[in-house]
């Protein structure tokens, strides 16, 4: 009966007075799916599809109603509209302001669990692997942190205001006159998972302060969900969603974008073409944890929650609570279908309960006395000042209560005061060198830095690898983060990742461009050099002339080119490449990879090729015409330099098209399951930008040298003699497939970018250490920075302000801080 469906589309469509791309244009659904649906090429229909076409086309109940009856009894296999796993009404219940099937289930209790739905044994095995590596990942991302060190500090809420929440029948998926139910939402970290389960809609918004452990949380929310008995089918994933631009990227886009950045096996494509991470998205089996609303651009997170509340999928949403209140005030509504619960402060009797355990190392002359955070337990510095929070009142008292009502806050005097045997904490009291709430918070995170800089890191790490770096001044490794964190904000203010890639583009484009420039021109020259002495009869001093006249020629070529790909690519032109090279791509058939991926890198080889050939013609003829005296003006000179242009930059220009189309064709996706890292991803990279060379050279000295040969015979008789002699031949053809794959790779390659300015540039310049690489994973395993995904990020926003505000103050040249600092522990 899927005829049925597809007349019905047909006749509504109509009605509607709209084409079939007009549709596809309202409502994101492929012209081709709409063709599939309204022929009857497709029985595996989706209901989420079905309603995306039903909005589109302004359907009213009535129709909707229909357009389900049809849907549920054309349907077969394991997506029917029941057990569609992108189905819009996933649970059985129908999404708001689209009709509910007529075989549809009751709404499940609040303490039901979503429905397993049969998915695609493909899908399924790519689902497990990602949950594994999610898993493993952040297991480790919360030993790192130290999270259970001596155990979790309590992590408590209420619920949110009822201006922040939906309706109580809208997030619980209830039809008209239905009543909803209480839901009890108490709980702490050990319960998150149980919590959130209770929430039909599957859609949370968890607020809190600046460092009140909602990442924490989070963190906790995706472990206990992947443990739980009955395992929540959608793999939960951690987002950081404070770059996400919603003006200029769709959520779905972007979603699919970090899952390729972070997990780049999910690159691989289905049987249809598309890549897992699109189908999964695309199959509702990931529940993204958007972590840090607040760190989008102000101006952009009203469009962001109105792009959210265009989604029906259920998410779980963290961010401060005034920037989100002002983005709901904005968009005038809520996080539709959403349930909401704000974090609570810290008490005293938290406090007491945790420091006192914290401090391993007595002073010698310590009274061993009962601690209060432990009875029986050592004496502990944290004692005196406890009981003088406990007791005290006046303002040095309550500033510090005060300032240590969150987690964040905690750790960092933990830090300072438990791990250095030296520091008292009872200076934390002296309201002279502390008159504020303030001025203790500036304390607090201006000593985190050199105090984890004092420790020696660990012998090993959480994967049992040596530190590349094992001690590091603190006012130096100071420097270099505050250098890193203003480049985030030069970057953009509410930048917080931190790509090795990247790295380099807090230089301005300007320099980048002359820094390539000059790193080709090198290169070129010196392989120049090497290739003339091996194959050609030329005097030294014309080998280097030569040399000298050919390596800038070249540089200045791919510095224009550079300069054109960023100022039309930007930071997305120069990304980690995902994929590896092999035989076996051009084995598994070509037809699985796109035309445009083909069309787009040939276009890219011959653009390239042609600018090194007329800028390889020009330094001949210059070469030539120093050598044998000739004026540059002289009109045989003139015309031979337009004629070696022309025909060099055919030769390079074909060249270069056949060869980066091969290249193309030898591409396949990573073949690893495992998460990228910013170490992992780096070597990964090494690794593919060696095996580029490896085939860039060759292939390009045998294209340039026989393709030479058969472009010049194709030529001479329209243009008169050309002299394309054996030894020419050879040494322009190793020469340039030699400095050509080098310069490439440098150049537009995001290892060669990381060698020239990160490990040379930087440093040079002393911006940066000689080893920035060891010394990021260093910094990391300190504490001073956390991993997501395949980038690195500040341990919390607020401390990478503090360091970028310190950077701007030593260095007055730089512009001045764009940002205003949380200021969420002022009383």
């Amino acid at each position: 009966m899927t005829e049925d469906l597809g007349a019905l589309l047909r006749k509504l469509r109509d009605q509607a007075n709209l084409t079939q791309e007009q549709v596809a244009e309202r409502s994101g659904v492929s012209v081709r799916t709409i063709r599939r649906l309204e022929s009857g090429g497709s029985t595996n229909h989706r209901m989420g599809t079905v309603n995306l076409l039903a909005d589109a086309l302004g359907l009213e109940d009535q129709d909707r109603l229909l357009l389900a009856a049809a849907l549920t009894s054309s349907s077969t296999g394991p997506e029917e509209a029941g057990a569609d796993p992108g189905s819009g009404d996933r649970d059985g219940l129908s999404t708001p302001g689209h009709a509910r099937a007529p075989d549809a289930e009751p709404a499940p209790t609040p303490t039901a669990r979503p429905p397993v739905h049969p998915v695609h044994p493909a899908l399924a095995d790519a689902a497990h692997e990602l949950a594994t590596e999610v898993r493993r990942r952040w297991r480790r991302e919360e030993a790192q942190r130290r999270v259970h060190d001596p155990f979790p500090l309590p992590v408590r809420w209420k619920p949110a205001p009822a201006a922040l929440t939906d309706r109580a029948e809208n997030i619980q998926r209830l039809g008209p006159g239905e009543t909803a139910r209480e839901v009890d939402l108490c709980g702490d970290l050990r319960s998150m998972a149980e919590v959130y389960l209770k929430i039909p809609s599957g859609r949370l918004v968890i607020l809190g302060r600046a460092g009140s452990g909602k990442s924490i949380l989070t963190i906790r929310l995706v472990l206990d969900l992947m443990d739980t008995p009955a395992p929540h089918r959608r793999v939960p994933v951690i987002f950081s969603i404070g770059s996400w631009d919603p003006t200029t990227t769709a959520l779905r886009d972007w979603l699919i974008g970090r899952l390729l950045r972070d997990h780049p096996h999910l690159a691989r494509r289905s049987s249809g073409g598309a890549t897992l991470a699109s189908v999964l998205v695309d199959a509702d089996l990931i529940l993204p944890v958007l972590d840090g609303f607040d760190e989008i651009a102000e101006g952009l997170r009203r469009e962001a929650l109105e792009a959210l509340n265009a989604t029906s999928s259920p998410l779980v949403l963290t961010s401060r609570r005034d920037e989100y209140a002002e983005a709901v005030r904005a968009a005038h509504t809520p996080l539709v279908w959403a349930e909401g619960i704000e974090l609570t402060d810290l008490t005293l009797q938290d406090l007491a309960d945790y420091l006192p355990r914290t401090t391993r190392t007595v002073p010698a002359d310590a009274e061993s006395t009962p601690g209060t955070g432990s009875p029986g337990s050592p004496g502990s510095p944290w004692d005196a000042v406890l009981t003088e929070l406990r007791t005290g009142q006046d303002p040095a008292h309550t500033n510090l209560a005060t300032v240590l009502t969150t987690p964040l806050m905690v750790i960092l005097a933990r830090t300072l005061y438990s791990e250095t045997p030296d520091r008292d904490p009872a200076e934390l009291l002296d309201t002279t060198r502390f008159p504020s709430v303030k001025s203790l918070d500036e304390h607090l995170l201006a000593g985190f830095v050199p105090a984890v800089y004092r420790r020696r890191a660990p012998e090993q790490d959480a994967d049992g690898r040596q530190p590349k770096v094992p001690y590091a001044d603190p006012a130096r490794a100071e420097r270099w983060l505050g250098h890193l964190a203003h480049h985030l904000v030069r970057l953009d203010r509410e930048r917080q990742d931190l790509a090795w890639w990247q790295l380099g583009d807090s230089l301005s484009r300007s320099t980048r461009t002359m820094v390539f420039a000059l790193a080709t021109a090198v290169s070129i020259t010196l392989i120049d050099w090497v290739v003339g002495l091996l194959l050609t009869p030329l005097s030294i001093g014309e080998l280097l002339l030569r040399g000298v006249l050919m390596g800038p020629a070249a540089g200045l070529c791919f510095g224009a080119v550079y300069a054109m790909a960023d100022r039309s690519g930007g930071a997305a032109a120069f990304e980690p490449a995902r994929v590896r090279l092999t035989l076996r791509a051009a084995h598994d058939g070509l037809g699985r990879r796109p035309l445009r991926t083909f069309t787009f890198r040939v276009g890219q080889g011959l653009i390239g090729g042609t600018v090194l050939g007329v800028g390889c013609a020009c330094a001949l003829t210059l070469q030539r015409a120093l050598v044998a005296g000739t004026r540059l003006t002289d009109p045989h000179v003139v015309e031979g330099t337009f004629i070696n242009m022309l025909v060099l930059g055919l030769i390079f220009g074909s060249a270069g098209g056949l060869v980066f189309g091969l290249m193309a064709a030898l591409e396949a996706p990573v073949d690893v399951t495992a998460a990228a890292t910013p170490v992992s991803l780096l070597a990964s990279n090494r690794t593919t930008a060696g095996r580029q060379l490896l085939i860039l050279a060759p292939a390009f000295t045998v294209s340039i040298a026989f393709g030479g040969h058969l472009i010049v015979h194709l030529l001479r008789g329209a243009m008169g003699p050309l002299n394309w002699g054996v030894g020419e031949n050879l040494f322009i053809g190793a020469a340039g497939g030699l400095g050509g794959a080098a310069s490439y790779v440098l150049t537009f390659t995001a290892w060669g970018q990381w060698i020239v300015l990160a490990r040379v540039w930087l440093p040079l310049t002393g911006r940066l250490p000689w080893n920035p690489a060891a010394f990021l994973d260093d910094a990391y395993h300190r504490g001073v920075l956390r991993q997501t995904g395949a980038v690195y990020q500040f341990r919390h926003v607020r401390l990478q302000h503090h360091l970028g505000r310190a950077f701007r103050g030593r260095h007055r040249d730089f512009e001045p801080a764009s940002f205003t600092p949380p200021s969420d522990s002022t009383p």
